[in-house]
Order: C-alpha cells, then structure tokens, then sequence
C-alpha cells in the first residue's frame, strides 16, 4: 500500500500525525544508513555539515539539500512511497520543499525545543500551512536515544508564535505551556524504517541522546504547487518540479 488507506486519512486529520511502518525495508534501511553515515561523517570532520547547539551545549549534526538529485538523497525524497503518502496528507499537488539529515551521535545529539515547522516556513514566503513531513527512522528511535515527540491534535492550533533562541526557532513559553496541559504528549518510538508522517502545524520536539546508540533520521518536507513562496528567503524551499520514481530507485544510485 503506497497512499493513505481510508483509516490513515482520518487519523492524520484527527491527530496531525501517522507512522508507517516498515514504509523502507531491511535492505533499504542499511544501504540508504550506511552510505549516508559513510559519506556525512566523512563530511562533518571537514566542517562540510552543520552543527546546531542546543541549551546544554550538546549538538546535533544537520545537512540540508537544496535540490533532488539523482543520488540517494534525492531519489528516496522523490520515491513514490514517500510522493504518495505526502500527496494525499496535503490533498493538493506538490513539490519538494527541502530534504535533510539530523544526526544525532551516540551520547551527543543535542535536543530539539517545541516547535511547528510551520512557524518558521511561514518566514520564508508560505502563506498555507498546506505542508508537511515525512521522516523516516534510519535507526531504532526510543527515549533514550531522543526520539521525536508530539502534541496530538496540536497541529488544529494552527500556527503560533515563534522565537529564535540559541540555534533553534521554538514556540513562545506561554502559549506552549498551555498546549502542554491541553494536549497529549506523546514519544514517537520508532524502530528503523518506520516513517512518521506529520502536518507542518503539529507542535513536536526531541530530546539529546543520552544512549551509546545512533538516532538519525532522514527528513522529507512536501508543499503545495500553489503555497510555494512568493519571495526568495532561502536556496531550499523554492518550486522545482518533482519527479516521482519507482520505489527503491535510490538503491542503484552511489
């Protein structure tokens, strides 16, 4: 099953939120993790990935693509599992708007504070919240190791207020703390694989790592055609036609 059953669909309306699982197989999972790890560290020593800090000190590794390309990265963003499942969460035709990696090492990964990505996406030029992301657990991701976290349903809050503090753009304190007593709290587990499907608008947030395991994570965000920004704030999020391919394609790519 490639797109949203009819069960999906109304949970994802309901919740703002639904994990696929198993959306990449075994094989998938360790020829996509093992080249990127290869590959992104081999970068990180060369200063060639961004490290974003967070209150304690602890960073977590970033690197942003600003286009799909025909290597792994780009392939699997453009994957039909993942076109599909983006199409129908945002019900309107859609482009890529940026794909990334959050790396957090073992016992460095820093915490990502509460947050809409819509809140900051509506900076750079994207009127609708007709957004959303797909990311998709390249290793288990529990509590320990700082595995996402949601406000269920928070996302029908629409978007609040945001600040800039230390690396990161979070939500304003009062409006979060009321959220907090509002809404379900939820750790967003997840074993490799598995894809967290949620709506630019749900409030969500990670811990550091406190584990001697790897929790990394590759990250897909899809816009509506008709959303993309309408002035050039950034390199990544600005409309390029998208290019489905077969699932699985980012296999045969170096």
């Amino acid at each position: 099953m490639l797109a949203m059953t009819k069960e999906e669909t109304e949970r994802y309306i309901s919740d703002g939120y639904i994990i696929r699982q198993g959306l990449l197989t075994t094989a998938e999972v360790d020829d996509f993790r093992d080249h990127a790890r290869k590959q992104l560290e081999a970068e990180s020593r060369t200063g060639a990935v961004m490290a974003k800090g967070d209150k304690e000190g602890k960073t977590t590794l970033l690197k942003m693509w600003t286009k799909a390309e025909d290597d792994k990265y780009g392939l699997l963003a453009r994957d039909e599992r993942m076109v599909d499942l983006a199409q129908d969460a945002v019900g309107k035709p859609i482009y890529l708007y940026s794909h990334k990696m959050t790396m957090k090492q073992p016992n460095e990964g820093g915490a990502w504070e509460w947050h809409q990505d819509f809140g900051y996406w509506y900076n750079y030029g994207c009127l609708a919240p007709e957004m959303m992301s797909i990311y998709v657990a390249l290793d288990k991701a529990t509590r320990e190791n700082g595995c996402l976290q949601v406000l269920k349903g928070s996302h029908k809050l629409g978007r609040l207020n945001h600040i800039r503090e230390n690396d990161q753009t979070n939500v304003e304190q009062e409006h979060l703390e009321a959220a907090l007593k509002r809404y379900e709290h939820i750790y967003v587990e997840m074993e490799a694989g598995d894809a967290l499907i949620f709506d630019g608008n749900l409030l969500h947030r990670s811990d550091a790592n406190r584990s001697d395991t790897y929790r990394w994570g590759y990250i897909c965000s899809y816009n509506a055609i008709e959303n993309a920004p309408f002035k050039k704030v950034r390199e990544y999020g600005n409309y390029d036609e998208l290019r489905k391919v077969p699932a699985g394609s980012f296999r045969k790519a170096s």
